[in-house]
């Protein structure tokens, strides 16, 4: 529990409007000072920056553990993790059955084993939306692939609602579309596949009618600096990134020399699989472009676990005993790292 978990966990208890998180005016990045929700009416939680379905589930997991002596936040921060935990399972026999579609069966349990010791795999079991995320994506893309439209629309509408990223599901399910020639199909079928395909679009609209969506916006922009295809500051920030990673300090350098090899490790993996994969590797590199060019210049190596063909390309390469060790032991090691700083709040994704 630390950092953004204090927002998931305040929204479970409380809803949008929590008397204990920070909250900001409308014009702060002009005042930069916090506000108190009960005394204005101009006043925006921080919360507000965090989708509602992994909240909605920590709350629904948490009623039965009111059977047991635990105080209500250390309930919710249970129920947090076993939702996680239970994403994250999800996403392994998701990726599993992904793997299996070209694969063999060993390479699709090395790829959900890979997903687990990811150098930031650990936020899989945190009090992060990493885990639901993953596991209603990736189990999105498993069902498109066996052409389970249904079901892929169910899952590709959780999954945004559970982060915007999860509305780029939309690429995929239109590449499948086009691919399978579904405007051949009988009017009934292409109106059902028609509406699948575009869930994620639907589901988003929705969501923008919603008031969630304006104050989304809102302490995004003015408090977390981020912002949807903000190109122009995000390269001047990766930009200023690199000169950091190239004359910082030791742990800067260490910290963004991390942030750029996750995103060319991406970049490459989607590319290496874009001829024979390409509704996945197309996903992976809107993925990665999506959280690329939002502002900031951090989280990548964290943004890149919903990037299905590192795990594949990493099955792949891991027949090769050699490397499946290499790769474990590197793996394993600089997670250690990252969930020992990240234990003593240090920030690291």
């Amino acid at each position: 529990v630390a950092w953004d978990s204090e927002f998931y966990l305040a929204i479970a208890d409380e809803g949008y409007a929590p008397s204990l998180v920070r909250a900001i005016p409308e014009d702060f990045y002009i005042r930069h000072f916090y506000c108190r929700i009960d005394t204005t009416e101009d006043c925006y939680s921080l919360a507000n920056a965090f989708f509602p379905l992994y909240p909605l589930l920590i709350r629904a997991f948490a009623y039965p553990l009111a059977l047991f002596p635990l105080s209500r936040i250390g309930a919710l921060t249970l129920a947090a993790v076993v939702v996680s935990l239970l994403g994250t399972l999800l996403a392994m026999l998701s990726l599993y059955a992904i793997t299996r579609q070209t694969l063999e069966e060993a390479d699709g349990v090395r790829a959900a084993f890979y997903l687990l010791i990811f150098p930031s795999g650990f936020f899989l079991a945190q009090v992060y939306s990493e885990g639901v995320f993953l596991g209603v994506t990736f189990a999105a893309l498993a069902f498109l692939l066996k052409r389970k439209w249904g079901w892929a629309a169910l899952f590709a509408v959780l999954a945004t609602w559970t982060r915007p990223g999860g509305a780029i599901l939309l690429l995929p399910m239109i590449i499948v579309w086009i691919s399978d020639k579904t405007w051949r199909e009988d009017w009934r079928t292409l109106t059902l596949r028609t509406l699948a395909a575009l869930s994620p679009a639907i589901s988003y609209g929705i969501w923008r009618l919603t008031p969630l969506a304006e104050r989304f916006f809102l302490v995004e922009a003015n408090f977390f600096g981020r912002s949807l295809l903000a190109v122009n500051r995000s390269l001047e920030g990766w930009q200023h990134a690199w000169q950091l990673m190239l004359n910082g300090l030791p742990e800067t350098r260490f910290y963004y020399g991390l942030e750029f090899a996750a995103v060319a490790f991406g970049v490459l993996c989607c590319l290496l699989l874009l001829k024979t994969r390409p509704e996945l590797s197309l996903f992976g590199l809107a993925m990665i472009l999506f959280a690329f060019t939002s502002g900031g210049p951090q989280g990548m190596v964290r943004y890149v676990l919903v990037v299905p063909p590192i795990f594949l390309v990493l099955a792949r390469w891991g027949r090769r005993q050699v490397f499946d060790r290499v790769w474990t032991l590197f793996s394993i090691l600089i997670m250690s790292l990252e969930v020992i700083l990240f234990s003593f709040d240090f920030w690291v994704a």
